[in-house]
């Protein structure tokens, strides 16, 4: 019983970073925050598709999100290698909580400025691009290295819950509530994230650069990672990974076309938008493995491939559903959950490895890297995607996506070996 008792605790998550006061502060005012976050990423292009009844305005939350999400992702983490990061953290959530406070007063205020609601998400996107790399950057200060692969888990386990549960709670809501009141719940749960914020100790940053953040100190951010060629793989995977193999895009035509659903929705669209993140959940729940494990840089590559090889599944399923419909829908969720699987464990391996392997001084500036690189991925796929399944088909742009990130990976192990190689270096048990 003692030996069951035992492998379930070594296969369920690593709790031990919620030993550590400040991180449990964090991560529970996250589960909070993140619900509310969501809420808010439902609402605007609801309330901008409700007031404009155009999908060209909605498509612009694209374009104001990403171009913020890019500069101030950069810019902000150079930010975050000069001031005090408590301090950064301090001021980016206040800048949350405003804006969630001004889209809260125009819709009260009966909305009908689509520009002024793309505006309000635009400086959103910034506050959260400054926001999130300091966020990550501070996790070496609060947790030992061995623990930080569990504490990436515990903070994407919670981010890709609330990826499932905020839009089907905003779902749910706003024709209940209206858009108001989701814009209003997203700025009270930010309090609580704030809280947890303010009682964090000083952040000062080690060898902090002394001259003004700005391009040079960018520039400089991206020039270590030339000299560090095991941080550049680390970004240079993930990109692969997404640009060659994240088929959301064709998503609304294969729920339509491949598995009979209506032209706007349905349940097999719903599934296929939920299968990624339920897997990353599922993966997070499960993740204990992931702190006992130290060649991480053969671990990234190892999940990397599972998710390729998880898409080429998913074409598969896609291409055969004109013969076995129902069948293929159940193979084509299960492809895409174990893909989500084995990206939130590729994902918790990576930022630990950014977050160990980097000087204090740069890491806020990685961790920008880091966002610009997540989330510009997947916008590169969603192009790529596209376009091939225009030439192709559904099936073979899914197959070949999943096809070319296996070949892609592969090479880029074979490229540098120093990256398949990385291992974490545990404190002995005299240090200990």
């Amino acid at each position: 019983m003692a030996r069951l008792r035992d492998g379930i605790k070594d296969l369920v998550a690593d709790t031990r970073p919620l030993q550590n006061p400040h991180f449990r502060r964090l991560w529970t005012a996250n589960i909070i925050t993140v619900i509310g976050a969501q809420l808010t990423v439902v609402a605007v292009p609801a309330q901008i598709y409700a007031e404009t009844h155009s999908s060209a305005y909605v498509g612009l939350t694209g374009l104001f999100g990403l171009v913020p999400l890019v500069v101030f992702g950069l810019w902000g983490g150079a930010l975050a290698d000069v001031f005090d990061r408590r301090t950064m953290l301090i001021c980016t959530t206040t800048g949350l909580i405003g804006t969630s406070a001004l889209f809260w007063l125009q819709a009260a205020a009966g909305g009908g400025h689509v520009w002024l609601l793309l505006g309000l998400f635009s400086v959103q996107q910034a506050f959260f691009a400054v926001n999130q790399p300091t966020r990550s950057a501070v996790l070496p200060k609060l947790l030992p290295l061995e623990q930080l692969p569990a504490a990436n888990s515990l903070n994407m386990t919670i981010m890709q819950a609330g990826a499932i549960a905020g839009p089907l709670v905003a779902g749910t809501l706003i024709p209940v509530l209206g858009f108001s009141w989701l814009y209003l719940l997203d700025t009270l749960t930010l309090f609580a994230t704030l809280s947890a914020v303010v009682r964090l100790p000083r952040l000062a940053v080690e060898g902090a650069p002394t001259a003004t953040p700005g391009l040079r100190s960018v520039v400089e951010g991206l020039a270590y990672l030339r000299g560090h060629p095991v941080l550049l793989m680390s970004f240079v995977v993930d990109l692969i990974a997404m640009v060659f193999g994240m088929p959301r895009a064709l998503f609304p035509q294969i729920a339509h076309e491949g598995f009979g659903g209506p032209s706007g929705g349905g349940l097999a669209f719903a599934l296929l938008f939920a299968a990624i993140p339920a897997g990353a959940v599922v993966g997070g729940v499960f993740s204990g493995w992931v702190s006992r494990v130290d060649r991480q840089g053969r671990a990234v590559i190892v999940c990397i491939l599972v998710w390729g090889l998880a898409m080429i599944g998913f074409g598969v399923a896609v291409g055969l559903a004109g013969h076995w419909r129902t069948p293929m829908l159940g193979a084509a969720v299960a492809m895409l959950v174990l893909g989500g699987a084995a990206d939130m464990a590729s994902a918790a391996f990576r930022t630990s490895m950014l977050q160990s392997a980097a000087a204090d001084s740069v890491r806020g500036r990685l961790q920008g890297v880091f966002i610009v690189v997540v989330a510009g991925g997947p916008r590169i796929a969603d192009v790529a995607h596209g376009a091939t399944a225009a030439a192709v088909g559904t099936a073979a742009a899914a197959a070949g996506g999943g096809v070319l990130v296996v070949v892609g990976t592969v090479v880029a192990a074979i490229a540098v070996p120093s990256f398949v190689r990385y291992r974490i270096t545990r404190p002995t048990a005299e240090a200990a």
